[in-house]
């Protein structure tokens, strides 16, 4: 699910990061957003609003993104960098996590 080749772009895939994405670890490269990441393992769904929201602008401005990162509510993770170790969650709405409240 990732490009692997660019006519333009080079990617750097040296740092292999690893993150919990609901109770499962996947891997992702240091530089991507947590968003790209979770898109290259086969997550297209990453919060819950009346109807699954998905990886949409990819630039911070819609809110189709929102998700709990290390238990912090809203993120935006097309925006936001991965980081080794962090545990990334969907949520519903406004901060309301699926398997209960916070």
């Amino acid at each position: 699910m990732r490009i692997e080749n660019h006519p333009v772009l080079d990617f750097d895939r040296s740092k292999v990061l690893s993150f919990t994405f609901e109770e499962t670890v996947l891997k992702g490269y240091e530089g991507e957003t947590i968003a790209s990441a979770l898109h290259a393992n086969g997550i297209k769904v990453l919060r819950h609003d009346h109807r699954p929201r998905g990886f949409y602008c990819a630039i911070g401005n819609c809110s189709s993104c929102l998700m709990e990162v290390n238990g912090e509510p809203n993120v935006r993770v097309c925006i936001e960098p991965l980081v080794d170790g962090m545990v990334v969650k969907q949520q519903i709405g406004k901060g309301a996590f699926i398997g209960g409240e916070k």
